[in-house]
C-alpha cells in the first residue's frame, strides 16, 4: 500500500508536465543499458562468462559426458552406493527405463544453452564495436564460434536433433525454432560452420593458455566432419560414409598434424601442474584453485569419481570387460576376438601381459594410486565391490599429494585442466577416415605413432610394472593389413587411447555398431552382475537420449521427441 501511494502521488505532481506513463518509461539511474555495457572497456566481459559456461557444470550434469559417453558403454559401471546412487545413470548403464522426465537429462540440455546463449551474446556485442574500436574483435569473435561449436556438437551427440540458433536470431523468434528446424546434414554444417570461421579468424598462438589456436579449431573441425560422413536413417543405421566428407575431415587434420606432439609418455597427460597445457593439448578447458574465489575454479563435472577411501563417491568405475581389453598376445597385439573369454585377476598380474595404458587408466588393487608409491590403492576404498568390483578411474583423478584438491565436503574437488581434444585424437581421426576411404597404408603410420608411444609409456610406472608388451602392426610379419584388419584396429586403438574420456558410447554409435557390441557386453556382464539382468539395447532407440520432457513442454509441443521415448 505504501509503494502505491508513493506512486500516486509522484505521478500527481508531475502531472502537469507529463503523463505518468512517460514517467515510468524513462530511463531508470542507475541501472546500466546495453550502450552503457558493450563498450571497448567492458565487452571482454561477455567473452569471459562464455568462457566460463565451459566448466559451470556439476556431478549430475557433467560436461566430460562420463555417464554417456562411459557408464552407458562398455568401459565403465555407473559405481556410488548402488543402482539408486543417481538412478538414472543407472537406467542408461543398463540400456532400460530410459525417462524423458529426467531431471539430469533436462539440466544437461540447460547448461548446454547458457553456453550458447553466452556465446550469442559476446558476439552479437563484438559486432556492435568496430575493429578501430576493439582491435581483438576478428579473433574474439572466432573464440566464441569456436566455444559454441563445442556446446553444439555435445547437444548433437546426446540427443541428434536440437534446436540451433545463433547471434543473427532474434530473442522474439526462440519459440519459433525446432529442434527438427533443420535436418541431420544441415545440424552438422551448421556446427561445422563455427569451426571453419574460428580457423579462419584465430591466430596460430595465443599468448593466453585457455583460449583456442587456428589449429584447434581445425581439429574441432575434423573431429565433427568425421562424425557427419557417417550417415544414418531415421532408425539411425549407417547407410553410407561420405567420401567427400570424409576428405574435408582429412583436409583438416593435416591443417593440424606437426603443430602437436605426442607426450612421450601417456599418463603426462593426466597429471596435475606442470603437465597441463602440455604438448598433446589441442584444447582444454581451464581449472583452478587459490585464485582468490571461495574454493576456486573446480572440476565439479567428475567429483564423485574419487575412490571412497579417499574421499567421495566411488562413481565412474571401469569394467570388467575394459581391464581384459587392455591383455595383449605373446606378440604385443591386441586380443581382439579372445580378450573377455577370462578375466585378468589383478592378484596375479604376471600372468598376463598388457597394453602399458591400462596402469595409466585404471587403478588396481595392490598398485600404487596414480604413481604414488607410498599411497597403495585398497580394496577396501571401494564403496559397494559387490556391486561395482573394485577398479577406479585414474584419468580425471590426481595424486593425493598434488596439492590441488580442495575439501568441498563431503567432496574433493580437483583444480586439473580437463583436455577436451588430444593431437592423439587427430592422429587417430585421419587413420580412420583414410581406411574407410581405402587408403590403409597412410593410415598404418599414424596408428603405430600412438601405439609407439603406448609402448614407451612405463616412465611412471616401470618401477612397480613388469607385464607390459605392446607391438606396431606390421603387415606380412604380424597382420594382414587389409581393409576390414585395419578398420578393426583402429577402432581398438581408440577404445585403449581414449578409455573413460567420455567418448566410447559416441563412437560406438558413429560406427554403427552400438546395439551389437553392448548386447554382446550385456550377455557376459548379466552371468557376473545381477543387476545386469534386465539390461537390452534397442536399435533404433537408445543411440540418443530422449529430448528431455520439460523442453517439450517449454516449447509448447514444438520439439519432436526422438524414436521411442
Amino acid at each position: 500500500m505504501k509503494k502505491y501511494i508513493l506512486l500516486t502521488v509522484a505521478c500527481s505532481f508531475l502531472l502537469g508536465t507529463t503523463s505518468c506513463n512517460d514517467f515510468l518509461d524513462n530511463e531508470p539511474r542507475g541501472v546500466l543499458s546495453e550502450a552503457d555495457v558493450v563498450t571497448p572497456e567492458n565487452v571482454d566481459g561477455f567473452v569471459i562468462a562464455a568462457y566460463a559456461a565451459l566448466g559451470n557444470d556439476h556431478y549430475d550434469t557433467p560436461f566430460s559426458l562420463w555417464p554417456y559417453g562411459n557408464v552407458r558403454s562398455d568401459d565403465a559401471y555407473k559405481g556410488g552406493s548402488g543402482t539408486n546412487d543417481i538412478q538414472a545413470f543407472h537406467f542408461f548403464e543398463i540400456s532400460n527405463n530410459i525417462r524423458s522426465d529426467f531431471g539430469e537429462l533436462d539440466r544437461l540440455w540447460y547448461l548446454h544453452y547458457v553456453g550458447i546463449g553466452r556465446c550469442n551474446k559476446a558476439i552479437a556485442a563484438l559486432n556492435q564495436l568496430s575493429e578501430a574500436q576493439y582491435p581483438n574483435k576478428k579473433k574474439r569473435i572466432a573464440e566464441m564460434k569456436f566455444v559454441r561449436g563445442h556446446f553444439y556438437f555435445m547437444l548433437k551427440i546426446l540427443f541428434k536433433y536440437v534446436p540451433y540458433v545463433d547471434e543473427n536470431t532474434p530473442i522474439d523468434d526462440y519459440p519459433k525454432i525446432s529442434n527438427r528446424a533443420k535436418t541431420d546434414q544441415q545440424l552438422w554444417d551448421a556446427i561445422a560452420s563455427n569451426f571453419e570461421d574460428a580457423a579462419a579468424n584465430l591466430p596460430s598462438t595465443q599468448s593466453e593458455v585457455g583460449r583456442p589456436k587456428k589449429s584447434a579449431a581445425y581439429a574441432y573441425l575434423a573431429k565433427v566432419r568425421l562424425y557427419q560422413a557417417y550417415e544414418q536413417d531415421d532408425n539411425y543405421t549407417v547407410t553410407q560414409i561420405n567420401p567427400a566428407t570424409l576428405q574435408k575431415s582429412i583436409d583438416a587434420a593435416n591443417q593440424v598434424i606437426g603443430n602437436y606432439t605426442l607426450e612421450s609418455d601417456f599418463g603426462y597427460n593426466f597429471l596435475p601442474g606442470t603437465h597441463e597445457n602440455g604438448p598433446e593439448s589441442v584444447f582444454s578447458i581451464q581449472y583452478s584453485d587459490n585464485d582468490g574465489t571461495l574454493f576456486g575454479r573446480l572440476n565439479y563435472g567428475d567429483v564423485l569419481s574419487l575412490p571412497q577411501g579417499l574421499g567421495c563417491c566411488d562413481f565412474h568405475k571401469p569394467s570388467q570387460n575394459l581391464v581384459n581389453a587392455f591383455k595383449t598376445t605373446p606378440q604385443g597385439l591386441p586380443m581382439f576376438d579372445t580378450y573377455n573369454d577370462t578375466d585378468l585377476n589383478y592378484n596375479q598380474l604376471n600372468n598376463y601381459k598388457v597394453d602399458p595404458r591400462l596402469y595409466h587408466t585404471v587403478a588396481l588393487p595392490g598398485l600404487p594410486w596414480k604413481y604414488e608409491e607410498n599411497k597403495i590403492y585398497q580394496e577396501s576404498w571401494n564403496r559397494s565391490p559387490g556391486t561395482y568390483g573394485y577398479y577406479a578411474s585414474l584419468k580425471e583423478n590426481v595424486p593425493v599429494g598434488c596439492g590441488c584438491t580442495v575439501n568441498v565436503d563431503p567432496f574433493y574437488a580437483n583444480s586439473k585442466n580437463r583436455i577436451i581434444i588430444r593431437y592423439s585424437d587427430v592422429l587417430l581421426m585421419k587413420a580412420e577416415a583414410l581406411i574407410e576411404l581405402g587408403q590403409i597404408n597412410e593410415a598404418l603410420p599414424l596408428i603405430n605413432q600412438v601405439r609407439q608411444r603406448a609402448a614407451n609409456s612405463t616412465v611412471l610406472t616401470g618401477s612397480y610394472t613388469s607385464n607390459n608388451l605392446i607391438s606396431k602392426y606390421e603387415p606380412g610379419v604380424n597382420c594382414t593389413w587389409n581393409q576390414d584388419f585395419a578398420r578393426k584396429a583402429l577402432r581398438w586403438e581408440r577404445r585403449m587411447e581414449f578409455a573413460m574420456e567420455g567418448s566410447r558410447f559416441f563412437d560406438l554409435v558413429r560406427w554403427g555398431t552400438a546395439a551389437g557390441t553392448m548386447n554382446t557386453y550385456y550377455s557376459g556382464e548379466k552371468t557376473k552382475r545381477s543387476y545386469y539382468s534386465q539390461a537390452g539395447f534397442d536399435h533404433g532407440i537408445e543411440e540418443y537420449c530422449p529430448i528431455p520432457l520439460a523442453q517439450i513442454n517449454f516449447s509448447q509441443g514444438l520439439y519432436k521427441q526422438n524414436n521411442g521415448y
